[in-house]
C-alpha cells in the first residue's frame, strides 16, 4: 500500500551544503558579510557534473581549481583529496548522483579594504543539485543566439584561464541575451574575433571539420571543450581545429554548437536573423551529443 495516499509530490528533505568541513541545511549555509568573495568577487569556482555517482572529470575540474587558486595567490586551505571526498560526501547527503557541483573558494572574511592579506584564511564550499539551463526541447531543434555588443575583457586585463567569482563582464552581455529573449549571446574580443559565449564554449562545424577559438581570443579553456575536442569528436572521426575567426567566419558554417558542463553539447539554429545550416541540430552536432551521452551512461570518465 502506499505511504502517500493524498497523492501529493513526497516532500523532498532540505539540501545540504558543505561548508568548511561541515555539511549543513541550505537555509543555514552562509558566509560572512565581510567576505571577500561577497565584497569583492575575490574567489574562484568550477562548475562539476555527476553522472550515476561518476563525477565528469574531477581530476581535470580539481587541477583547473588549483591552478585558479594560485594565479590569484590563495592557498587553498585543503588538499585536492580532502575536497574530492567532500565533493563525494555532498553528493551522498544530498542523493544526487545525477547532480550539479559548485565547488567555490572565496577569500574569506576580512576587513573593507582590498588587501587579500586582510583575510586570514579562505573559505571552501561545496554545492549540489540539480540544474537545467535551457529546455529539453531545444537539445533537438537548436537554439537561437545573439551577438553581445558587450565585448570580452580583454587577456591582458583579467586572465580567462582563472575562473573567477567576478562574472560581471558575462552578466552584462546575457542581460542583452534576456532583452532579445534568447538564452546565449556570442561575445566577441576587443579585436572583433570570436571568443565564447556568456556562459558556454563555442564551436563550428564544415564539412567533418570542427572548429573552436583559441584561448587567445580570450575566452575559458572548458573541461567540456577539452573532452570535445581531444575525445569525442576525434573518436567519431572528425578533426578539429582551433583558429581565430571573426563573426562572418562563424556564421558561414554549416553547424554550430555550444559545450558547458552544464549545457553539456547543445547545437545553434540562428544566431539573430541568420538561419544557421538547416535551423536546427545539425548531423555533427547531434552525433558529438549522442557520443556523449552514451560515454555518461557507460560511466563518466573521472580523470
Amino acid at each position: 500500500m502506499s505511504n502517500n495516499p493524498t497523492g501529493a509530490a513526497p516532500h523532498r528533505p532540505e539540501s545540504m551544503v558543505w561548508i568548511d568541513g561541515e555539511l549543513v541545511p541550505k537555509s543555514r549555509a552562509t558566509v560572512s558579510v565581510y567576505d571577500h568573495g561577497l565584497l569583492y568577487g575575490d574567489g574562484v569556482f568550477e562548475g562539476i557534473r555527476a553522472y550515476g555517482g561518476r563525477i565528469l572529470k574531477l581530476a581535470t575540474h580539481l587541477e583547473r581549481m588549483w591552478q585558479s587558486a594560485e594565479s590569484i595567490r590563495m592557498r587553498p586551505p585543503y588538499t585536492k583529496d580532502e575536497i574530492a571526498r567532500a565533493i563525494r560526501a555532498t553528493i551522498e547527503a544530498n542523493r544526487l548522483p545525477d547532480g550539479y557541483i559548485r565547488l567555490v573558494f572565496t577569500r574569506g572574511a576580512g576587513n573593507l579594504g582590498l588587501d587579500p592579506r586582510k583575510c586570514p584564511r579562505p573559505c571552501a564550499i561545496v554545492i549540489v543539485d540539480t540544474i537545467q539551463l535551457y529546455p529539453p526541447e531545444m537539445y533537438r531543434k537548436g537554439m537561437r543566439i545573439i551577438v553581445a555588443k558587450r565585448p570580452r575583457i580583454p587577456v591582458e586585463c583579467l586572465d580567462p584561464s582563472i575562473k573567477s567569482l567576478n562574472y560581471l563582464n558575462n552578466i552584462l552581455a546575457k542581460l542583452e541575451a534576456v532583452d532579445a529573449d534568447v538564452f546565449e549571446a556570442i561575445m566577441l574580443n576587443t579585436d572583433g574575433h570570436v571568443a565564447e559565449c556568456t556562459g558556454d564554449n563555442i564551436f563550428g562545424v564544415k564539412g567533418n571539420t570542427v572548429y573552436t577559438p583559441p584561448v587567445e581570443a580570450g575566452l575559458l579553456n572548458g573541461v567540456t571543450r577539452r573532452y570535445v575536442m581531444q575525445e569525442l569528436a576525434p573518436a567519431l572521426g572528425y578533426e578539429v581545429r582551433e583558429r581565430m575567426m571573426r563573426l562572418e567566419d562563424l556564421l558561414a558554417m554549416d553547424e554550430i554548437f555550444l559545450t558547458g558542463t552544464a549545457a553539456e553539447i547543445i547545437g545553434v539554429s540562428a544566431v539573430g536573423d541568420r538561419t544557421i545550416g538547416a535551423g536546427e541540430t545539425g548531423p555533427v552536432t547531434t552525433a558529438i551529443a549522442a557520443e556523449f551521452r552514451r560515454r555518461m551512461a557507460a560511466g563518466a570518465p573521472e580523470d
